[in-house]
């Protein structure tokens, strides 16, 4: 012992007398984050490094990145930042917040968010890092929970079916609008448009509108005329924007009768006081369901929805829920109909949603799950009766209410007093509407209390004992009232208390696959590290407490925040100008095409409408063109993977004098780093293209090289991939988009708050408003901010390495057992790569099976049959470690075994357990067993699938045939599941 100790303390002397001898501060955290965010550690990067042929990271970048496009220098970024210290200066900035209580309405609401849902979903990773439901076998908790809110959301509205969410209520109802539009088969070009509908909303749309080559016709329901039968779609909110409710039963058959169809924006919890829209006679319902428990975040995210009847589902954008079978027959959840159809129809897709809501319709499904239907309708007649209390309090008080019959929100007569009385009721702690000089606008929401009113009133100048807790009518007719049914089924009327609450969120959480669990090796969609850290800031009321349309006095904080950001994301980028307006993926790409749109409008060349996209590109790419009013052209790839450039060239050549941008992803969506991408960019500006370059591989660039120093005029940043907020199981999503100088003009600006990317715009018109709030999901910008914050230049640079680095290790450890697909000019892939599973299908064994026993493994399958059908697209990220690499690529070398044996002919397809997984529990300890391979090659086909730690799926391969040709998109009854 003496011995060994004297060994020990040879070996650690000479490090302990460098420290000292050091110039150290010892002031700086030792705690660097980059050790906690790179998944291998130092030593393990050594090995993986000479294991592909390289001496360090420096190396493998100049061998895989293109030299003429590599940075020249440093992008000047601050950092990095220990966690604590990060979490400090966040705390510092968002202090600067001022945090009043909110009657402000116009689409966001004071709300209660359960505890037990805050802390076991929002705060949980298990429901925050799982990926969209496209491999519904190991998805089955959050599709039932997506399945609550339909049916939740269908039955309050009154509709027959209802997706499972959009970006958001504005979104939602230009969505509607387009919906009708391909309904009429584009052969109405007009859309009515109530002037009585949230501002916000009327801007989304007239946004669309525009590009889509729709007129909108913006007028009061009293006096409209949709004669002619020019009109695909009318579009209604009740409540509106100022609260009245009233029956649309007549303005709906008035439509009906003149070949409309008829939206209407609705509220989820008037709904359950007031008669639902969807017994009115419309067609299309839509909304936002954030007032169900979902922080008001200054703007977002929230789950937009929309509901319809059956006649018009297939037609409806968004994902929709199921229930289909699985192998044994048994009911099984699963994404339905038209699941990615933007990658299938491409540019006559009617939709680029991609990124949902998922984990806010979540939410907002559990706190109906947790409140019931009578508990929901206990909230909704307390806000209602003090929204009366109040509006008798100011009649008493001498203000007339210029409202009939209302639910929440009151319109109140205050000549020339306004501004006056929104000073008051600010210095009181409270936030009003400023509808005009002589009009103010007040909104209950669920987390008011007397003394909030009480404080509001006193601006008004109203004594406090005006205000009375005995209402003695409500001003909702009885021909408004609700009398129907909702939230029937059990599922909302069985866990009201919280530990059957907790049992229920947890009962759902353990049937996924997240990032808590294993890694999810998906191409293009990196499934990285959502740090605690980064995510600690989300829940701070300062961060999610702020109404979207507060005063600018009291959002210091969030300006110092975005602007911060914003800056890093530019100079990350090479680019001038930043917004993060849009809320997903597509809507960057959309938002993005819209300033090249208005660019060439701005200097007479309008006429510009072709954009080229390569036939690899993103299906959201061309469908985001068509809706930008853009032709596309498809440019073809060459065999490896590349951009054709004689078909590129002679594409742009042919249409220059129309052309108006090109699309390209970068490194390509093969994932290599095509070497001609300057002579792509040189040949579009040439013939007077815009370049976008679509920011899905971002992770592959950040502080290697950059859009903007290739050459590129404008990208998008999907900040829930590269930049760390989580997916959430689809959604939330952030698709903020980074301009060069001369485009920063025209990026979206917001009509309530007159916010805009770069300020006042001088040479042109801006772009619409993309989004409900003017800086999109703003909550869960604070992520990305810590994740730049904490890694500095150094750790992004070294992230984005590592992630190059795992890809190469991992493709050269499979190469030989599969076929890996495009390579790099010096043979190296960029941060994924494809696996061709195609030579095994004559042995009649598919992608599909691949990916269904990767889940007996404890392992989401990789993208499947995207770009190149009938392949897996690997994606590891820098996060994750070497031995979890390795432990990925020991299940693919041992399924490649299965494989064998049947090529072989050792055992025939149809018995191998790649056709029959994934396998259940009940699957494997079923009496009798008939298989042929046994119970342990089932269940337990790897030495860490043992009993303690086994992922279980809870049902067999689900049938996606059966459930697209019975299509059943709300919660069955429980005897289906008997």
């Amino acid at each position: 012992m003496l011995r060994r100790a004297s060994i020990l303390s040879q070996q650690i002397a000479p490090a302990w007398k460098r420290s000292l001898s050091s110039k150290v501060d010892i002031f700086t955290s030792t705690d660097k984050f980059v050790s906690r965010h790179v998944g291998p550690s130092p030593k393990d990067q050594q090995v993986m490094l000479k294991s592909i042929g390289f001496e360090n990271l420096e190396q493998l970048v100049q061998s895989t990145v293109p030299p003429k496009i590599r940075l020249p220098q440093n992008v000047a970024l601050e950092g990095p930042l220990s966690e604590a210290d990060a979490l400090g200066k966040l705390k510092g900035i968002m202090s600067k917040n001022k945090v009043l209580k909110n009657f402000i309405g116009m689409g966001y609401y004071e709300t209660v968010t359960p505890p037990v849902i805050l802390r076991n979903m929002i705060e949980n990773p298990g429901w925050y890092t799982s990926y969209t439901p496209y491999q519904a076998e190991i998805s089955q908790g959050r599709l039932q929970g997506l399945l609550n809110f339909q049916t939740m959301v269908a039955e309050l509205t009154g509709m027959t079916l209802c997706n499972a969410s959009l970006l958001d209520e504005s979104t939602a109802a230009s969505e509607a609008m387009t919906m009708a539009h391909s309904i009429s088969n584009h052969s109405k070009n007009k859309f009515f448009v109530d002037e009585n509908c949230h501002p916000q909303n009327i801007a989304v749309i007239q946004t669309k509108a525009d590009g889509l080559g729709i007129e909108v016709v913006v007028g009061s329901v009293k006096n409209f005329d949709l004669s002619g039968g020019q009109f695909c779609g009318a579009i209604v909110q009740c409540p509106d924007t100022f609260g009245e409710v009233s029956d649309l039963s007549a303005f709906s058959k008035y439509c009906h009768d003149n070949g409309a169809l008829v939206v209407a924006v609705t509220d989820l919890l008037a709904s359950s006081i007031i008669k639902p829209v969807g017994e009115m006679g419309v067609d299309i319902v839509v909304g936002s369901a954030q007032r169900f428990g979902v922080p008001l975040g200054f703007g977002g995210p929230h789950a937009g929805f929309m509901a319809t009847t059956e006649a018009y589902v297939r037609k409806m954008p968004g994902r929709i829920i199921g229930v289909s079978r699985d192998s044994r027959g048994r009911p099984a959840l699963r994404l339905s109909v038209q699941t990615r159809e933007q990658h299938i129809r491409r540019d006559k897709a009617t939709s680029n949603i991609c990124t949902a809501q998922a984990l806010l319709a979540n939410v907002a499904a559990a706190y109906g799950v947790y409140h019931g239907p009578e508990g929901v309708k206990a909230i909704a007649t307390r806000v209602h009766n003090m929204t009366t209390a109040t509006a008798e309090a100011l009649k008493r008080g001498g203000f007339n209410i210029l409202n009939s019959a209302y639910f929440d929100t009151i319109k109140v007569s205050c000549t020339g007093q306004a501004e006056s009385i929104a000073r008051r009721a600010e210095q009181a702690g409270v936030n009003v509407r400023v509808i005009d000089a002589n009009t103010i606008g007040i909104s209950l929401g669920e987390s008011i209390l007397r003394s909030d009113v009480e404080s509001l009133l006193s601006a008004f100048n109203v004594p406090a004992s005006y205000l009375s807790s005995d209402v003695q009518a409500s001003p909702i007719p009885a021909t408004l009232r609700r009398t129907s049914a909702f939230m029937t089924h059990p599922c909302f009327n069985s866990s009201h208390s919280e530990t059957e609450m907790l049992r229920y969120l947890h009962s759902l959480e353990v049937k996924d696959i997240a990032l808590n669990y294993s890694m999810i090796s998906l191409g293009s969609c990196t499934m990285k590290l959502n740090a605690t850290a980064e995510m600690i800031p989300v829940t701070w009321p300062e961060v999610n407490a702020l109404h979207p349309f507060a005063p600018a006095s009291q959002t210091q904080g969030y300006q110092e925040l975005i602007e911060s950001l914003h800056t890093d994301l530019a100079r990350i980028t090479g680019f001038a100008a930043v917004s993060s307006q849009p809320n997903s993926g597509a809507a960057g790409e959309y938002a993005g095409l819209l300033c090249i749109r208005q660019y060439h409008q701005s200097r007479g060349q309008g006429h510009r409408n072709i954009c080229l996209i390569p036939v690899s590109a993103h299906g959201t790419n061309p469908a985001s063109a068509a809706m930008a009013g853009f032709q596309v052209v498809v440019v073809k790839s060459d065999k490896n993977g590349n951009i054709d450039l004689d078909d590129f060239r002679e594409k742009a050549v042919k249409h220059r004098d129309n052309l108006a941008a090109i699309m390209i992803t970068y490194p390509s969506t093969y994932g290599v780093f095509e070497e001609g991408v300057t002579e792509i960019i040189q040949v579009a500006h040439d013939n007077g293209a815009q370049v976008y370059m679509d920011g899905a591989n971002m992770n592959a660039q950040v502080c290697l090289t950059s859009p903007g120093h290739i050459g590129a005029d404008v990208c998008h940043l999907n900040l829930h991939k590269t930049f760390c907020i989580p997916h959430g199981g689809g959604g939330p999503g952030v698709g903020t988009i980074a301009v060069a100088t001369h485009l920063a003009p025209f990026l979206p600006g917001h009509i309530v708050t007159n916010a805009s990317g770069e300020g006042q715009n001088t040479v042109g018109k801006r772009t619409g408003e993309v989004s409900a709030a003017p800086h999109g999901s703003a909550s869960i910008l604070p992520i990305s901010w810590m994740y730049i914050k904490m890694l500095g230049e150094t750790g992004l640079k070294e992230a984005t390495s590592v992630a190059i680095l795992n890809a190469n290790y991992m493709a050269n450890r499979l190469e030989g057992a599969y076929n890996i697909l495009f390579k790099g000019k010096n043979g190296q892939c960029a941060h994924e790569f494809i696996m061709d599973l195609r030579p095994f299908k004559e042995h009649g064994v598919t992608e599909e099976d691949v990916a269904k026993r990767l889940q007996d493994y404890g392992y989401h399958s990789p993208t499947m049959s995207w770009p190149v059908p009938g392949t897996l697209m690997v994606e590891p990220t820098e996060s994750e470690s070497k031995a979890e690499l390795d432990k990925f690529c020991d299940a693919m070398l041992s399924i490649r075994a299965e494989i064998e044996d049947v090529v072989q002919g050792r055992i025939a397809a149809a018995d191998s357990p790649l056709k029959h997984a994934p396998h259940t529990m009940d699957m494997v300890f079923a009496e009798p067993w008939n298989r042929k391979y046994s119970r342990k090659v089932a269940g337990f086909p790897a030495p860490w699938t043992n009993p303690e730690s086994k992922y279980w799926p809870t049902v067999g391969r689900v049938d996606n045939i059966y459930g697209d040709r019975n299509l059943v998109c709300s919660c069955p009854p429980l005897s289906t599941y008997e």
